[in-house]
């Protein structure tokens, strides 16, 4: 089977951002190899291929279109990259600082506390970034390409941590200057982002540094100091894909995948002519959580590029409500009818574990949700096409 970028244009394509959960066995075994425990690389390979299996029948059996392979190999979404590459060898930060969560102390304590994200790590960076592990993101698309064959599936992504983020997470001690680390980083990462192109699958990379970044590690830059580090990353982001068709590269916007106040987020009103600078043809956004879900009205008065394509989240990871397949139609309906139907796909908010061992959603109700999702797009295709 051969995997093109063309989609089709008769119906509304559901995807997702990327983490979904994680079998027991596995989430047990890569805890226990972050904890420095000896593991079996052999046994770890076996379960992984067999998670990626496993999950790609159960996105097809849901209804969705664009699978992927749940980020079963990865300890977290962009924290994964310090096994990947060499020059993470500087002390971790003890802890990062959200300015929703400290304004709520009680919010900060339960959030910290998921077991997941307390065993994520991010050394600083202190020597030259090279690539360690060519062998890495290979292996992931192997496992997934494998998956997708034996199951029919037509289309398949992987995602990836941009180079923004990974400076957001990972303390730069080596380099001069912030400038000269990003685009460092993003030469580094080139390798992966053209070993998942390769395969012919859609090449998602992951940005929160656009939009989280601006309650966290950017906060204390004022509005136009964040927007000029933002179009740097862009910048650097771009220049690490320049040899992959626009076309097969998506961008997933993330004001941060935590059960917070999220007060402090900043608007995508202020950030969008920046993110519509970027290659990526595709853009993944929050549009389904309570403090984002207004924004879609944003499209009354600002036109879409003719080049971009958009896939607002209409359902929200981080609560065990299951979307009601009516509400998920009329989200798509909402941005189908301002932008054009050919020009939407339906997606998710986040990830449903972005960190190996989160707790939070019931792991059965994660994929009915996506099968929620599946079942709101089938509604707003008939109501859109007939």
């Amino acid at each position: 089977m051969s995997y093109n970028v063309k989609m089709n244009q008769n119906k509304i394509l559901t995807t997702h951002t990327g983490s979904l959960p994680r079998p027991e066995e596995l989430i047990k075994t890569m805890w226990a190899l972050g904890d420095g425990i000896p593991v079996d690389n052999k046994i770890l390979e076996e379960r992984i291929a067999e998670a990626v299996y496993l999950i790609v029948e159960k996105q097809l059996n849901a209804g969705i279109d664009i699978i992927n392979d749940g980020e079963m190999s990865k300890p977290s979404y962009a924290t994964y990259v310090k096994d990947r590459l060499s020059g993470f060898g500087g002390e971790s930060p003890e802890n990062y600082f959200f300015a929703d969560l400290h304004d709520f102390p009680k919010s900060n304590e339960i959030v910290g506390a998921n077991p997941g994200r307390k065993k994520r790590t991010a050394p600083a960076c202190n020597e030259s970034l090279e690539v360690a592990d060519p062998k890495a993101a290979e292996l992931d698309m192997v496992n997934l390409t494998n998956a997708a064959k034996k199951f029919n599936a037509p289309f398949m992504f992987s995602s990836s941590a941009s180079p923004g983020v990974i400076s957001l997470f990972f303390k730069n001690t080596f380099y001069k200057t912030d400038e000269e680390y990003v685009f460092a980083i993003a030469d580094a990462m080139q390798h992966e982002y053209e070993a998942i192109a390769a395969t012919g699958a859609f090449v998602q990379l992951d940005c929160p540094d656009l939009a989280m970044g601006r309650h966290t590690e950017y906060a204390e830059l004022d509005e136009k100091a964040f927007q000029k580090r933002a179009a740097m990353n862009i910048e650097a982001l771009n220049h690490s894909v320049r040899n992959i068709p626009s076309e097969q590269l998506r961008m997933h916007l993330c004001w941060g995948n935590y059960p917070g106040p999220h007060h402090c987020d900043i608007s995508i009103e202020k950030i969008i002519d920046l993110v519509w600078k970027a290659k990526p043809n595709t853009i993944l956004f929050e549009a389904a959580n309570p403090r984002h879900a207004h924004e879609w009205e944003l499209f009354k008065n600002h036109k879409l590029p003719d080049d971009k394509v958009i896939c607002p989240g209409v359902i929200e990871p981080q609560s065990n409500y299951i979307e009601h397949p009516q509400l998920v139609a009329q989200r798509i309906e909402r941005y189908a009818n301002l932008v054009g139907k050919e020009r939407v796909m339906a997606g998710v908010d986040c990830g449903f574990s972005i960190h190996v061992g989160m707790q939070g959603i019931d792991p059965d109700v994660a994929f009915a949700k996506l099968n929620a999702l599946a079942e709101g797009a089938a509604i707003a295709t008939d109501r859109l096409w007939r």
